[in-house]
């Protein structure tokens, strides 16, 4: 068995390497398998007509494109960069049988195949540039680690490592947040720039785009630090104090966190400490390729001075964004900056334009949206709203997002991706995690319908309790618009669970689709009829398929096994969750409490048995917020 690259490209390396580790895996060692691999222009890819089309992209250090032409082990692997040919070789072990279900070696069904198996005939470009995954949640070294390892699996191209130094999201796991049933372990700012520095080797190591900052900029290059959404108290000199917004009559940190809060962005100063901050990260961190430049987090935080109140504050970060595209190109530093409308950002600038598109991808990020409708293009899109400074509200309909979208577009043609939460708090309120799976892959496949170029996806790293059938979907879809949500959901349903994949398929539908029912509870107008109705229900589909997992709970294969001992855990918590409800709908307070709390001490008591699959700080805090708020009324 040989696996050649005919460059020393360390991506290419890495490429080869794990093609050879799979290979291993799969095939006999005696087997004559002899793969090559390399560039297009290594093997003349593109001197047939039929291919001149694969390297036509706009950039082929942001496009991919792959080619792979194998027969019985025998052929060639090609990409129009490096970071496309280890995506080839990841498409030809999956057009192999390889399924790379959730993120870890455990997570992993490796077929054994014979030399026959390993055929492949492919040449195909990404529907879509944009296809990353966001920080965020409670996360340790190993959990990042993992998701950069399993992203280009599935064929994403990119990671977001969110602030300089992604501060919150390790801290929020070694201080176990959310479980004080594990000691707090001692964690620094320094151990988060280790872990970030270790991380951005391995995004290197495969080619992929790494993505850097968002928040902070109002604040750190003021020497506030933000590193979390936490309240702190700091002393702030008068020459700082007067750059900061105007709210209410006084400058000052916006309830008292520096990552929310404002500037005032008539003040030159202000804004050029801003851009030189930005300009001077970029040279010292030549291993980002995308920088995104946003303003405070929060909402209704803008300065109500008597000059920035004369502006909308989309034209000053419009404003911004030129004075930091003319920074950049007088230091010669090209990389590209990704602005975003968001909140109060989403009313577009009046009189400001961006001066060189080229420079900038626009983000569009629907934080209000709901996740029960997809984005879609058939119904009409409203007027915007007025633009009332520190009184806005802010669109829940897909539809009501849109149009700021169109108003940006109106003014901006460039680069643009979608920037979601899908995975955020929406699939906790869904605990089938099918629902939320369909409603993404419409709204991936709807992207170019809205005029965006890819996603990248906001989210919990671990998004894969009980399945990682959304991040799958995500993956499949951003690569293949054209695939349909039933052929994805098969393949991955017969590879996590085996033979009784289908009926797993069907108990999540089920429960999906029974707990939107339930959680009309939260409704002022709700139906108690329906509500009690899908309750029972919702208990009979868990007592009806318990069984079923009981019989699978000693597969064979870990991959199998775990997937169904993740079930097993997930059955209690449905059962706790529909208790909640029917405690709360015979209005019986205490016990809906007492079963809530008894689901915390459940998830936090396997926490390290979930830890890989299940992001428990976020779980508390999300369905915290819905069964605090539903246990208070009543």
């Amino acid at each position: 068995m040989k696996v050649i690259a005919l460059r020393e490209e360390p991506t290419i390396r890495f490429a080869a390497e794990e093609l050879k580790k799979y290979l291993d895996k799969m095939l006999v060692p005696e087997s004559e398998a002899v793969i090559q691999l390399g560039l297009f222009e290594d093997f003349d890819v593109l001197k047939a007509d039929s291919l001149k089309w694969l390297s036509d992209v706009p950039d082929k250090d942001y496009d991919d494109a792959v080619y792979i032409s194998v027969k019985s082990g025998r052929g060639i692997i090609a990409g129009i960069n490096p970071r496309s040919v280890l995506l080839a070789v990841y498409r030809f072990l999956s057009d192999s049988g390889c399924r790379w279900l959730r993120p870890g070696r455990d997570g992993e069904y490796i077929p054994r195949v014979s030399l026959e198996d390993l055929s492949s005939e492919t040449a195909e470009k990404p529907s879509y540039r944009h296809r990353g995954i966001c920080i965020e949640g409670a996360n340790s070294y190993e959990n990042i680690k993992n998701i950069i390892d399993w992203a280009p699996k599935l064929g994403f191209n990119s990671y977001f490592f969110q602030f300089r130094e992604a501060f919150t999201f390790f801290n929020r796991w070694y201080s176990h947040e959310n479980n004080p049933l594990k000691e707090p372990e001692p964690f620094t700012v320094e151990d988060a720039r280790r872990y970030v520095a270790m991380g951005a080797k391995g995004l290197e190591k495969r080619g992929m785009l790494h993505h850097a900052v968002g928040h902070g900029w109002t604040c750190e290059p003021f020497g506030i630090p933000g590193l979390e959404w936490k309240a702190e108290e700091t002393e702030i000199s008068d020459d700082i104090r007067i750059m900061l917004a105007e709210v209410n009559g006084k400058r000052e940190l916006w309830h008292g966190v520096a990552l929310n809060t404002n500037l005032c962005y008539s003040n030159e100063k202000a804004r050029k400490t801003v851009t030189e901050a930005i300009a001077d990260y970029l040279t010292e961190h030549p291993e980002v390729d995308v920088l995104h430049f946003w303003l405070a987090d929060g909402t209704n935080n803008q300065c109500e001075c008597e000059n920035c109140s004369q502006t909308r504050p989309s034209d000053y970060y419009v404003m911004m964004l030129n004075e930091l595209d003319e920074l950049l190109t007088k230091r010669e530093i090209e990389r590209k900056i990704v602005f975003l409308i968001y909140v109060d950002l989403l009313w577009p600038p009046e009189r400001e334009r961006i001066k060189n598109p080229d420079r900038f991808i626009m983000m569009f990020a629907p934080i209000s949206r709901t996740y029960n409708s997809a984005f879609d293009t058939k119904n009409p899109i409203p007027p915007l709203p007025p633009y009332i400074r520190n009184k806005c509200t802010f669109p829940t309909s897909v539809e009501g997002n849109l149009a700021f979208l169109k108003a940006w577009q109106e003014l901006f043609q460039g680069d643009s991706f979608d920037f979601d939460y899908h995975f955020m708090w929406a699939h906790f309120r869904d605990p089938g995690y099918y629902n939320i799976a369909d409603i993404l892959h419409k709204d991936i496949q709807n992207l170019v319908n809205i005029g965006l170029n890819g996603f990248i996806s906001c989210q919990t790293q671990r998004a894969f309790f009980p399945t990682g059938l959304g991040m799958y979907t995500m993956g499949k879809t951003l690569w293949n618009r054209d695939l349909d949500f039933d052929s994805i959901k098969e393949e991955y349903f017969s590879a996590a669970y085996g033979k009784d994949g289908s009926l797993v398929s069907e108990y999540l539908r089920k429960l999906s689709v029974l707990f939107l029912t339930v959680r009309t509870m939260h409704e002022d107008n709700a139906d108690r009829g329906k509500v009690e109705k899908g309750i029972s229900e919702i208990k009979t589909a868990i007592a009806d398929f318990a069984p079923v997992i009981d019989r699978n709970l000693a597969a064979e294969d870990k991959c199998i096994r775990d997937s169904w001992e993740y079930l097993k855990v997930h059955k209690e918590i449905c059962s706790n969750m529909a208790d909640i409800y029917r405690a709360a709908l015979e209005g019986d307070k205490k016990k809906a409490a007492e079963i809530w709390d008894k689901t915390k001490r459940l998830v936090q008591e396997k926490e390290d048995e979930l830890q890989t699959v299940l992001d428990v700080y976020l779980f508390i805090v999300t369905l915290g917020i819905d069964f605090d708020s539903l246990i208070s009324k009543i």
